[in-house]
């Protein structure tokens, strides 16, 4: 199994990106959370993968952290946690956040994330409190890089959007969570990268 990549960041596109290690281009899929720690294209970078084998597709996860992919190994055994789920879930918490809201047996808080229903919140908070450790959870992250500047705010919106469509948003919800956090920050002199729009409207929704 592939479990760690160091290589030079080719294209980045939430939640997909490309890794060139030695000229062989891995294509993964990560959490929002990581894209939010990853240097800018044509940089270094190392991350912490899962490969997930299906009938009809083999696809590398890839996360910053291995607590965060101790998290999402772990929400894969809950009963009807696939890896899209679990990847959802990653994104829109930090390892230490999801570990709060289990221990706290906060099934309202854990509804918001897509996909995540009543009955689904509940088994998460079972299965998942035993093997979550609070003490043990690492949560540090870094602040994102700053996108370049020929990046427009429609363009960052439209793949903000596709993000969050991708991590199982239906379209009227994506469209709605990117436009309030690009209407919130109209006003200020800092613009957002896409991974920090991502951010902040997956915080916003759980808020």
């Amino acid at each position: 199994m592939i479990g760690q990549l160091r290589g030079t960041i080719v294209y980045k596109q939430p939640p997909e990106l490309m890794l060139d290690v030695n000229g062989v281009g891995y294509e993964l899929q990560a959490s929002m959370t990581t894209f939010g720690e990853l240097p800018e294209v044509d940089a270094e970078t190392t991350l912490f993968t899962h490969f997930v084998v299906r009938e009809d597709a083999q696809i590398l996860f890839a996360f910053s952290s291995v607590a965060e992919r101790s998290l999402f190994r772990t929400l894969l055994k809950v009963n009807g946690v696939g890896p899209k789920m679990a990847l959802a879930i990653v994104s829109g918490m930090t390892v230490l956040e999801f570990s709060q809201y289990v221990h706290a047996g906060d099934v309202t808080g854990l509804c918001k994330l897509p996909g995540v229903g009543k009955k689904t919140a509940e088994r998460l908070i079972i299965e998942m409190r035993d093997r979550l450790p609070e003490a043990s959870m690492d949560s540090t992250t870094t602040s994102p890089p700053v996108v370049p500047p020929t990046q427009t705010r429609k363009g960052k919106e439209t793949e903000a959007v596709n993000a969050l469509l991708a991590l199982g948003y239906k379209p009227a919800q994506a469209s709605r969570m990117v436009a309030s956090v690009s209407n919130a920050n109209a006003n200020t002199n800092d613009e957002l990268s896409v991974e920090q729009m991502i951010r902040e409207a997956l915080k916003a929704s759980l808020s």
